[in-house]
């Protein structure tokens, strides 16, 4: 495909000069080789739509550009009241398959083929129409009737593969369809995306993740690809690629409903990126502040003290202060020295997590519980095997076991960011497969 620059793109959308199949291909052309050229399109469509003057033939020219930029309501639209021309029905036909009206799509593919477009293409996009419809046999009819150099293209061999795919044909099929497209073109969207599915499919990742990188470059871009390849970055946790990718199907999509859903989730993930050493280590901190005092040699006096306190783990105790334990009956300096002496062994200290205790929260209710659940209130909340954004939440809210999880509401749950229904709904399943439940529920 030939490269345009900037001025050249802006001249074949707003001149009136020829516009046809070579200058479309050298649109394209210009944008695969460096997608920042889309926005130049963008420009001169906007600058073409102000235009009192607009011709018949202008009116093409917007309308297949609209096509181009994936404003596919605005395509058909324009195109329908165009000049009736061979290229206005062939995009016409395009948009419609677009907006997956199929069978009028196909009445708009034959028009344009009667009127004189190419018979290969328009044939090609009708195949793809019918296997949309689900009618892979009609649609490997059409696929048998074409001979000659069409047979070698890429759009032919893709298409082939696709519909041998729909007909559940052999998979190794399919795949040689998609490497020969791949061959003739490599950077046919379509094949690629395929190949792309069957290396997913198989477990092939690096493979998957090297034809979803060429897919992304591409130009119109394959939504499909794109959005993938966004998930895979999410996978590894590169949530600005993620962003970028969903960004590029907003560029041609505007109204593309999942794109918009999955870049608010990515830059919800981006800010607030998992340090899973962090984790390791709030939840070896937290299996240290469940240590129940009993568990060291105190003296009675020290230990009778800490029980009418009510305070029986070293979580406890570091959420207590040394003015709070002097002020219990009998409590002395030597009973505080034996305890600093203690927490020090553990690397803790008197009153270090005071500020942590926060308003009092109402006692729970363990007497219609088991031993069993009991026991379970004291384990860490990575035992429940919650997502990493529920993980994160639960360490961003300070909580490290299933207790101090039940001892929360939904509402409260719901107020640590980026925790949604989502989230709290997978607390809740993950609480009622242990017989327990959220504080309210």
């Amino acid at each position: 495909m030939a490269s345009v620059l900037e001025s050249e793109v802006k001249d074949i959308v707003l001149s009136n000069a020829t516009f046809g199949p070579r200058e479309i291909q050298q649109l394209v052309g210009a944008i695969h080789a460096d997608f920042t050229q889309f926005s130049f399109l963008r420009d001169a469509v906007a600058e073409l739509e102000v235009r009192e003057d607009r011709s018949p033939a202008a009116a093409v020219r917007l309308g297949v550009c609209y096509f181009l930029l994936g404003r596919f309501v605005r395509a058909e639209e324009t195109l329908s009241s165009a000049d009736g021309s061979a290229l206005a029905l062939f995009y016409l036909g395009k948009s419609q398959l677009a907006l997956e009206k199929l069978t009028i799509a196909v009445d708009s593919l034959e028009a344009a083929k009667k009127a004189g477009y190419d018979g290969d293409e328009t044939s090609l996009a009708i195949v793809e129409s019918h296997r949309s419809q689900g009618m892979p046999d009609t649609a490997m009819t059409v696929l048998d009737t074409l001979f000659g150099p069409v047979e070698q293209t890429s759009e032919y061999l893709y298409q082939r593969g696709a519909t041998v795919a729909a007909q559940g044909g052999n998979p190794e099929e399919v795949i040689a369809l998609y490497e020969r497209a791949v061959e003739a073109d490599a950077y046919h969207p379509g094949a690629l995306f395929g190949m792309e599915i069957e290396n997913d499919r198989r477990g092939n990742d690096h493979e998957a993740l090297d034809l979803y990188q060429r897919a992304a470059n591409c130009f119109p871009t394959h939504v499909g690809a794109v959005m993938n390849l966004g998930i895979l970055y999410e996978d590894m946790q590169e949530y600005e690629r993620a962003q970028h990718c969903y960004q590029r199907v907003l560029d041609a999509f505007p109204s593309h409903q999942r794109a918009q859903l999955y870049l608010r989730d990515a830059v919800a993930s981006s800010d607030m990126l998992f340090d899973e050493a962090a984790e390791k280590a709030h939840d070896r901190l937290a299996q240290v502040l469940n240590v129940p005092v009993a568990d060291f040699e105190l003296s009675v006096r020290s230990r009778n003290c800490l029980q009418t306190m009510g305070i029986n783990t070293l979580g406890d105790l570091s959420r207590t202060s040394e003015q709070e334990l002097l002020a219990s009956k009998n409590f002395g300096e030597t009973s505080l020295i034996e305890i600093r002496d203690m927490l020090a062994s553990k690397g803790l200290e008197l009153g270090q997590f005071a500020l942590d205790t926060g308003e009092a929260e109402p006692p729970l209710d363990v007497s219609g519980m088991s031993p069993d659940e009991q026991a379970l209130l004291e384990r860490p909340i990575s035992d429940l095997n919650l997502s990493v954004r529920a993980r994160k939440c639960m360490v961003r809210m300070g909580l490290s076991t299933v207790g101090e999880l039940v001892r929360k509401t939904g509402d409260d749950l719901l107020e640590c960011k980026n925790f949604g229904v989502t989230s709290l709904n997978e607390v809740r399943e993950k609480l009622t497969e242990a017989n327990l439940r959220l504080r309210g529920d």
